[in-house]
């Protein structure tokens, strides 16, 4: 080789640079596909800038975005035609600038957020309606993934959620009116939403509250103590004011307790015993107990019973009402101590994270009623369940298609994380 040609190949090697080449995927999945693909790229030392994956009933997306020497992006693309061909799939090849890489990098600063949707089923219709309202906010949904499992067709009983979560990217123009629209939807639909800032916090909760009336029971204890005292009506009547906001809940609370006069204490264990347990909580329970959750119970409504559900269900906080029992082990009218009301149900919430030494954007609040809305607001992530116009008003997200452990959704939970433990436990 003369000097001439030394040169010519030396100059070759010196004028190289290297490109981004998006690669893209799909057809049958099958054992090893994504692994013979980027064997291909290794032996090019090619640097995976980005990479995805979806499966969607047994079909593959596989999406690669490399950076590679341009003298030997040629005979890369070569060899992966050959092996798409080889193993029966589609590839295609698209090139990327590094002006328009470089946008998209900066593009990634952006906040990210969680759309949460979640129903007994999902629609066409209610992704289209979500997805429309996000992209009016000028929001880009970078990824959808499902947190249900599948449904069956054939046995449609076994799987009676739907759950799908969007990634979203950029800052909504106008949350105040994303929020509107979004309940506006839910409502029209019989789904619900959630809206987070896709942050450590949202990952990292650790201290769930609940409201226990209406919430993890569907029943008022007070009420279920009026009937056997002959009372019910004149306490239904009262509560539902209360709930609603309409009167002071102190007041109510009063009123209702007097009417309480002479009832036997005995009648207490055995509404204890027939409580009807919301359903999804015990779901709920084991997962949030599993997972190292901190649990609570801030009630309106009476220590006994929250003390009965906090052993049945390993609750580790309970704060409600004590009702005065006198000496003949009848109920006298009173109560004893402090009133569990809305402010010292915010409170509380704040005082246990301070305890458990919990950021309180780490806390979640759930409940019913308008004596629930401060810690709702209060908490990182507050949740209206079946509750009141007045309290899905006030609340961010609300639950009304689902159980109680539709929160689990919320919190990012996936069937096949909640369902893995058990599997083990079986197959141990």
């Amino acid at each position: 080789m003369d000097n001439t040609e030394k040169d010519i190949r030396n100059n070759d090697y010196n004028s190289s640079k290297e490109e981004q080449i998006l690669i893209s995927v799909t057809g049958q999945d099958r054992p090893g596909l994504t692994a013979q693909i980027t064997n291909i790229l290794a032996n090019y030392d090619a640097t995976v800038l980005d990479i995805g994956q979806a499966d969607i009933h047994a079909t593959l997306s596989l999406g690669i975005l490399i950076r590679i020497d341009d003298r030997s992006s040629g005979q890369v693309m070569k060899e992966l035609l050959f092996k798409a061909n080889e193993l029966g799939v589609n590839i295609g090849f698209s090139p990327i600038t590094d002006e328009e890489y470089e946008d998209w990098v900066n593009r990634q600063g952006k906040n990210r957020y969680i759309l949460t949707v979640i129903g007994r089923s999902l629609s066409a219709r209610d992704i289209a309606g979500a997805a429309k309202i996000v992209a009016a906010q000028g929001l880009n949904i970078d990824s959808i993934i499902r947190l249900t499992g599948r449904p069956s067709i054939m046995h449609p009983e076994r799987n009676v959620r739907a759950c799908i979560e969007f990634s979203l990217r950029g800052n909504p123009e106008d949350r105040q009116r994303m929020q509107a629209e979004l309940m506006q939807l839910s409502q029209g639909m019989g789904i619900d939403f959630s809206f987070q800032r896709d942050d450590m916090y949202r990952r990292m909760r650790r201290l769930i509250c609940f409201d226990m009336d209406s919430t993890l029971i569907q029943t008022e204890c007070i009420d279920e103590l009026a009937e056997r005292a002959g009372v019910g009506d004149k306490v239904r009547a009262i509560t539902e004011r209360a709930m609603r906001g309409e009167i002071d809940f102190k007041e109510s609370f009063t009123e209702r307790v007097a009417l309480l006069k002479g009832l036997d204490v005995s009648v207490m264990q055995d509404i204890a015993e027939h409580l009807p347990i919301t359903e999804g909580v015990p779901r709920l329970m084991t997962v949030l107990k599993r997972c190292g959750y901190k649990i609570a119970i801030l009630s309106g409504g009476f220590t006994y019973f929250g003390e009965y559900l906090q052993r049945k269900f390993g609750i580790d906080y309970v704060y409600a009402n004590e009702l005065e029992i006198g000496e003949d082990g009848k109920l006298t009218g009173h109560y004893v101590g402090d009133i569990v009301d809305g402010k010292r149900k915010a409170e509380l919430l704040k005082l246990i994270a301070q305890v458990e030494k919990v950021n309180l954007a780490q806390t979640i609040a759930v409940g019913d009623g308008a004596n629930d809305l401060p810690m709702i607001t209060e908490a990182g992530l507050g949740i209206a369940f079946h509750a009141k116009p007045r309290v899905q008003a006030g609340a961010r997200q609300s639950i009304n298609s689902l159980g109680l452990d539709g929160v689990l959704y919320f919190l990012g939970f996936k069937d096949s994380y909640i369902e893995e433990p058990k599997q083990m436990e079986t197959k141990g």
